[in-house]
């Protein structure tokens, strides 16, 4: 082995450039799908049939098809869509379907909202009837209720399931390398195993790096729900 060459300013750059692309991806993704997938779950638990069955069959899809086939759909499906080729050029937002971050953005965005948004709505089916009783006892509106009471405690109650399916995320985001000129932590290290021959030192090198990445968002909603679920735990005698 030759990790001589991992340790080069070339090799170390591509692969700065690689996290910060990562990251920008897994952050972004997340932020957006949050927004959506809370949407997308009031609507799932609404009172509206439509709606629900709407958004039922966009989060069946969703994780019923392959995140790689998703963001080759966008990618490279969407621009054959001669409606779409004649704006890119200079109506907004189809100008961005030509910028590989932003596909693969909308991409994993699209993902995780239908994931999360599951796991959000059944977390608020599952509320305590006595929560909702007490909120009504006060007084609350149906809409101070699902704002004040019902959502808050969903979204406690998901973090352990939302923390599986932040690192889910972190990994997929190697499926980025699937689009060109796109550098994240797969694609460099793809691309010093096409410049060097040395596919053991590139790709042991990236999951040296998604592994350290794995361990630090493990630790933060291990903390996270020691301080936001501690009144689920035991009590002790």
């Amino acid at each position: 082995m030759n990790w001589s060459v991992i340790f080069e300013a070339k090799s170390l750059a591509m692969f700065g450039e690689g996290i910060l692309t990562t990251l920008a991806l897994l952050f972004s993704s997340l932020a957006v799908g949050a927004v959506l997938a809370l949407v997308f779950a009031l609507l799932l638990t609404g009172p509206w049939r439509t709606a629900r069955w709407l958004v039922g069959a966009y989060t069946y899809v969703i994780r019923g098809t392959p995140l790689l086939i998703q963001v080759y759909l966008i990618y490279y499906g969407l621009g054959q869509l001669e409606w779409i080729q004649a704006r890119w050029d200079s109506v907004w937002p189809w100008t961005h379907f030509k910028d590989p971050f932003f596909c693969a953005l909308l991409a994993f965005s699209l993902n995780t909202a239908g994931y999360t948004a599951e796991m959000l709505a059944g977390a608020i089916r599952e509320t305590h009837a006595g929560e909702i009783e007490a909120a009504q006892a006060y007084g609350m509106s149906r809409v101070q209720v699902m704002w004040r009471v019902v959502l808050p405690s969903a979204m406690r109650r998901t973090l352990p399931a939302y923390s599986n399916e932040v690192v889910m995320m972190l990994q997929s985001t190697s499926l980025a390398s699937a689009v060109p000129s796109l550098m994240d932590v797969t694609g460099a290290a793809s691309r010093i195993y096409s410049d060097y021959y040395l596919p053991f030192e590139a790709f042991l090198t990236a999951a040296a790096i998604y592994l350290v990445a794995t361990f630090a968002l493990i630790g933060f909603f291990k903390f996270a729900e020691g301080r936001l679920l501690a009144y689920l735990a035991p009590r002790k005698h």
